[in-house]
């Protein structure tokens, strides 16, 4: 099948289709500049004192950094809260918006990404299932409390070249401990999971009254498979953008081999195409 005639297939299965499952993975930030701390040393190029102390991704990621060393693990945390709040989305995410308001039930996203950029793009915030959590969001370290608090009054002062947060700890208002983020890290038994399961209902719900849903899949690799997982299952031709990992298991859908902004812009062009 040529590039063309999948295209084609593409903007059929959306064109027919009456609601838009949207799976995201890391590979999605990266048209906006963001690290997909792809690899050990691509982590410490992002991070280069973490790269000088040789401590893994899957180490600082975790409620014993907290523990061990919380001004390292909330200097890692804290310049990447920055940064999301920095970035811009890219086209491709207003793109993806436009073709779910084009359906009869619309779109609902469901990312393994931490950074709150779908919602920042316009997405509501009712229509997003974050499977790992939000970097927005903090719990209590000590789990004192069930609540889950916006991490908005949070203005972390990082040194950069250290990764060490200068300013004061976030704390929990309740026993005044260490606040960390809401967010699932690797071994970890203290994550507060009631917001996520509460989207996690809502997206469920969505899918129930939806009758031919079409799942596009950007950047969603095979290291922490989650949001791919959850396509693959889901009823409805998947489409897959992945640049490094496109192939679907039984040819259930369409592997686009290519970058996702690449991909999500071929795909409204296919649209255009289609329609005249």
């Amino acid at each position: 099948m040529t590039a063309a005639e999948v295209f084609r297939r593409c903007a059929e299965a959306i064109a027919g289709a009456d609601g838009l499952l949207i799976t995201a993975g890391a590979g999605m930030g990266v048209d906006s500049g963001l690290p997909d701390f792809r690899g050990t040393h691509g982590f410490w190029r992002a991070y280069p004192a973490l790269g000088r102390a040789r401590i893994a991704f899957e180490s600082i990621a975790s409620p014993e950094a907290f523990e061990a060393n919380p001004r390292l693990a909330w200097g890692f945390y804290g310049h990447r809260l920055l940064l999301y709040r920095a970035t811009m989305p890219h086209e491709g995410f207003a793109i993806l918006r436009d073709i779910g308001a084009s359906l009869p039930n619309g779109a609902f996203v469901l990312t393994s990404n931490v950074d709150g950029q779908f919602q920042k793009a316009g997405f509501p915030g009712e229509r997003v299932c974050e499977i790992h959590g939000s970097i927005h969001h903090l719990q209590c370290m000590a789990r004192c409390t069930a609540d889950i608090w916006s991490a908005g009054g949070f203005a972390p002062d990082v040194d950069t070249e250290n990764c060490l947060l200068r300013s004061a700890l976030p704390g929990c208002p309740c026993c005044r401990g260490l606040a960390r983020p809401n967010i699932l890290m690797f071994g970890d038994w203290g994550w507060i999971d009631s917001r996520q399961k509460a989207q996690y209902r809502t997206l469920q719900a969505w899918l129930r009254q939806v009758q031919c849903p079409v799942i596009v899949e950007i950047g969603a690799g095979t290291a922490i498979p989650s949001a791919r997982h959850f396509g693959e299952a889901a009823r409805g031709t998947l489409i897959r953008i992945n640049p490094t990992e496109p192939d679907i298991p039984g040819g259930k859908g369409f592997s686009l081999r290519m970058g996702g902004l690449e991909g999500i812009r071929r795909l409204r062009d296919a649209l255009y195409e289609r329609a005249g």
